[in-house]
């Protein structure tokens, strides 16, 4: 059987996020700084932090070690909404900006919090996870992930733990694209839309180079372009993904 044109969907493909929720952080003012006093800190069960954002100078943290990193075990990945409680200083809204790991033992050394509020836009890289069998491959493809963390800009309620995209319309020698997709009401995608999610490569792979090099070539496009030019054209509508 023939497949149809790359960018021919018989069914539309959709986007399906699951929505992040925002954790709680207690923490609090560290005066000391210094590698050697750090070091001392992390001994003690401490994880020092910096706080920055919304024209704030920075302010120097520590949260406890432990909690922190059993918050990221329970993530699906570091772009994390926390409620940070300060001792002494009240609550705010803040987002996971960084975390430094440890290069041999990968334990986090120091996270960095952006201070937001819920009308400020920030850019996270989502996890991309592809659903369904494809119809190529069932008839002998291979289907090729090329994303697998997807940049985007939204405002924090409206930031997605994951998204999901539904291959199953895709025959042999098809692509999914970023302009393929709707994305949900607030979320946008930041690379061009020829930027390659899938793609089924035919039996031989003939095809499997010119889909990482449109993928290579649109997200170093992107990543010299001003943001709104970025904007995925919308083909498809997106529905919310089911808990």
């Amino acid at each position: 059987m023939q497949s149809e044109p790359s960018g021919f969907f018989p069914t539309p493909p959709t986007v399906l996020p699951d929505m992040a929720t925002k954790q709680s952080l207690k923490a609090a003012v560290r005066a000391r700084t210094g590698s050697g006093r750090l070091n001392q800190m992390r001994r003690e069960g401490w994880l020092p932090s910096v706080m920055y954002g919304r024209g704030t100078e920075n302010q120097n943290l520590k949260v406890h070690a432990k909690t922190f990193s059993e918050m990221l075990a329970k993530s699906s990945s570091e772009n994390i909404l926390v409620n940070l409680d300060i001792e002494d200083g009240g609550t705010c809204l803040a987002f996971l900006q960084a975390v430094h790991h440890d290069a041999l033992s990968g334990k986090p050394l120091h996270a960095d919090f952006l201070v937001i509020d819920e009308n400020t836009p920030i850019t996270a890289h989502i996890p991309a996870h592809l659903v369904g069998e494809a119809i190529g491959v069932k008839a002998g493809g291979l289907l090729e992930q090329y994303i697998h963390a997807l940049e985007i800009t939204c405002l924090p309620n409206d930031l997605p733990e994951i998204l999901e995209f539904d291959v199953t319309h895709l025959g042999e020698g098809d692509s999914l694209h970023i302009a393929d997709v709707s994305f949900p009401a607030g979320i946008r995608a930041t690379h061009a839309g020829n930027v390659v999610i899938a793609h089924v490569g035919k039996q031989g792979g003939a095809d499997d180079a010119e889909a990482a090099a449109a993928t290579a070539a649109g997200v170093a496009a992107s990543a010299v372009k001003a943001a709104p030019a970025a904007k995925a054209a919308p083909a498809a509508k997106a529905a919310p993904a089911k808990k």
